[in-house]
């Protein structure tokens, strides 16, 4: 069975748009619209002037739009926010959220494939427009490339090993279902690690199927372009290269973390922190376990 009640419990709510919305009457982009949490807390604090703009691949997202006339919905991927606004009429905004984590909703559906808990296709697009899947990932790949993107986006030390059990099994049939992988991979696994690595398994496979690291890429160096003297950057993050990265385009403009210099040798710094690292404190953790590895870093352009 699955659960369709709640599409998702926001992370860090209050913490990061109290953080973010420095301008009642400004315009805001909530990168990573979702179940729409964020949103609904943004729009409290804006006036009639204000306005928020949110994007999200997945149409499932849709349902969760509210009914407000300072709400725009932009059906889309984050990566191309800036062409979207510019659209819009917008050169620059006043503040950008992204909460880079996944909605409950794709682990609770059994169709989408998010989750090992379920019986279903192995899908994990995000956007079900196109694109490749988990399946063609899991039986097109070499043995080299998996045990790469194991190691890259999940961690997993014993990658290879799990990439090699892929390897054998698909010899004899193609993996299609969540079963059909959790069989693949049970050799490689071993019992006392059996979740924990199952899990990193699976963020591994969505991150590679929905291109999470580029789009993360082009989204940051477009937040630099987008927005305003003094909007706000606020961004939270579950994974530590995500986090990296969210820290290096903070810390000097660009993902790759080097601080740049004009042709006097006055360094170029597009952003000052606010505040110091924020994390879930011991309630949200306990009242949302998958808010754990959650990191909210808030920044100002300058």
């Amino acid at each position: 069975m699955e659960n369709r009640g709640i599409y998702h419990v926001p992370v860090l709510l209050k913490q990061s748009v109290e953080g973010l919305v420095t301008d009642p009457g400004g315009v805001y982009v909530d990168a990573t619209f979702g179940g729409g949490g964020h949103s609904r807390e943004i729009l409290s604090r804006l006036n009639s002037e204000g306005r928020l703009y949110g994007f999200d691949q997945d149409a499932d997202a849709m349902g969760n739009v509210p009914d407000d006339p300072r709400f725009t919905f932009v059906y889309g991927n984050f990566r191309y926010m800036r062409n979207f606004m510019r659209w819009y009429g917008y050169k620059r905004v006043n503040g950008i959220l992204a909460d880079l984590g996944v909605s409950w909703h794709h682990f609770d559906r059994s169709d989408r494939g998010f989750s090992f808990r379920f019986d279903g296709p192995v899908d994990m697009r995000m956007n079900q427009r196109g694109g490749i899947s988990a399946v063609d990932v899991l039986n097109d790949y070499t043995e080299e490339r998996l045990a790469g993107l194991f190691w890259m986006y999940g961690e997993l030390r014993n990658g290879s090993r799990i990439a090699k059990s892929i390897v054998r099994y698909r010899q004899n049939r193609r993996i299609t279902t969540v079963p059909e992988l959790l069989e693949a991979i049970s050799p490689a696994i071993g019992r006392e690690r059996e979740k924990k690595d199952t899990a990193k398994l699976f963020q591994a496979l969505r991150m590679e199927v929905n291109n999470e690291v580029d789009a993360l890429r082009e989204f940051l160096e477009e937040t630099v372009q987008l927005l305003g003297t003094g909007g706000r950057l606020a961004v939270i993050t579950y994974h530590s290269i995500e986090d990296r990265m969210v820290k290096n385009i903070m810390k000097s403009g660009n993902i790759e973390g080097k601080v740049k210099s004009d042709f006097y040798g006055n360094k170029e710094i597009p952003f000052r922190s606010i505040g110091k690292l924020v994390v879930p404190d011991d309630l949200e953790q306990k009242e949302n376990p998958r808010s754990r590895s959650a990191k909210l870093r808030i920044a100002e352009r300058l």
